[in-house]
């Protein structure tokens, strides 16, 4: 082989190894945005119990390892039930629970404020539909982590100004709050949100691959009439 040949080989081979570990890195982004909304949405069963005090991240040098660690031990020791009334007390509640996990109420102190007016406007842009079936508002923070994981599957250049307009302002301040409950999983919870979305607002501001952009009046990449739910598992 010459060395233009050589030179040639090695151009192709990194750009294909750079692609393959941003869809990797993407593809965990989405999975630990899903992890989150199905985490705040209900309690976790004994199967994702299971599964995340299995947990073993292989990244050494991964801000969010410590975090991971702390979720994996603190499900080792929890039970389903017990987390059931804890996610009851917490997020839900007779009338509302200790936290609430709506962009509204953060922003303004009230329900179904111009936070969810304005998600809405957004959302219908983009091509998404509240299912029939749901009857919680779209500001709900499981439901806004579900927006991103798709905008991130289908890699739409939306999901940078997406996060920035209705994430970033309010939720790593609800995933703090989750932090310092006195119940030790959804504690670790909370600060494995918050350190999540922390690195998420400083790379989709930094990171070329991200594609900032503001929504565009033309149709978005996700097809017009393309459902989401809040009450749908995707773990």
């Amino acid at each position: 082989m010459t060395t233009s040949e050589h030179a040639d080989t090695q151009s192709t081979q990194a750009p294909a190894s750079l692609s393959a570990a941003l869809e990797e890195r993407n593809a965990l982004r989405a999975d630990i945005y899903l992890l989150l909304a199905r985490l705040v949405r209900e309690s976790p069963n004994e199967e994702l119990l299971a599964f995340l005090a299995t947990l073993e991240p292989d990244d050494e040098g991964s801000p969010l390892k410590r975090h991971w660690a702390s979720l994996s031990l603190a499900a080792r020791h929890a039970h389903p039930g017990t987390l059931h009334d804890v996610h009851f007390g917490l997020l839900i509640g007779v009338i509302q629970g200790q936290l609430v996990p709506y962009a509204s109420w953060y922003l303004t102190g009230s329900l179904m404020e111009m936070p969810l007016v304005a998600l809405r406007h957004d959302l219908k842009h983009l091509g998404f539909e509240r299912a029939a079936h749901v009857k919680e508002p779209e500001d709900h923070f499981s439901a806004m982590c579900e927006v991103m994981a798709m905008l991130i599957d289908t890699r739409a250049e939306a999901q940078a100004a997406f996060f920035k307009r209705h994430l970033s302002p309010w939720a790593l301040r609800f995933m703090r709050d989750l932090a310092q409950v006195e119940d030790p999983f959804y504690a670790s919870v909370g600060a494995l949100g918050e350190a999540f979305l922390s690195r998420e607002d400083n790379q989709l501001q930094s990171d070329p691959d991200a594609q900032v952009v503001t929504f565009s009046p033309a149709p978005a990449t996700l097809g017009e009439g393309a459902e989401f739910s809040d009450g749908d598992t995707h773990t």
